[in-house]
């Protein structure tokens, strides 16, 4: 009988599923994107029910707020920010063309984990410097998925 922790121990050893990897960065993508937002709902919720702060309180870019939560608030809203192009994935799936994307998909994700990472960290102007490198990374990446597509679709 399998159970998902099982399953979730076999998945790690087995690499077959290296085939999907447009699907598992964008599942890496959305579970990113759901962690960042528990973060908030959490910091949000302790808050407002220990009575430090009305709900209504809240800032959306975090005036008021630690450097660490106005960080955190902005690598939120970077995720959001960028799903359109992270949204080629659900193209390449949709269309059954991974092909095009397979490649550089878990670097693409690589790149967001590490602009995220550093991001939360520092906003020294190196950090801020390297952070834009990861994201120059990914635009790279989406720029090339375009391409490979218009060769797929146009010629």
């Amino acid at each position: 009988m399998s159970t998902p922790i099982l399953a979730s121990i076999n998945l790690i050893f087995d690499l077959s599923w290296t085939h999907a990897a447009s699907g598992l960065a964008l599942y890496g993508f959305c579970v990113l994107y759901l962690c960042l937002t528990l973060v908030i709902v959490g910091q949000r919720t302790v808050l407002t029910v220990t009575g430090k702060r009305k709900a209504n309180e809240f800032k959306p870019r975090g005036e008021g707020e630690s450097a660490f939560t106005r960080r955190l608030l902005r690598a939120h809203a970077n995720m959001y920010e960028a799903f359109p192009l992270w949204g080629l994935l659900l193209l390449a799936i949709a269309t059954k063309q991974t092909a095009v994307t397979d490649g550089l998909a878990l670097y693409c994700l690589g790149a967001r984990l590490a602009q995220v990472a550093v991001h939360l960290t520092s906003t020294s102007e190196l950090a801020v410097k390297i952070r834009f490198s990861f994201f120059l990374v990914q635009l790279g990446v989406f720029a090339y998925w375009l391409v490979g597509f218009g060769t797929v679709w146009f010629t």
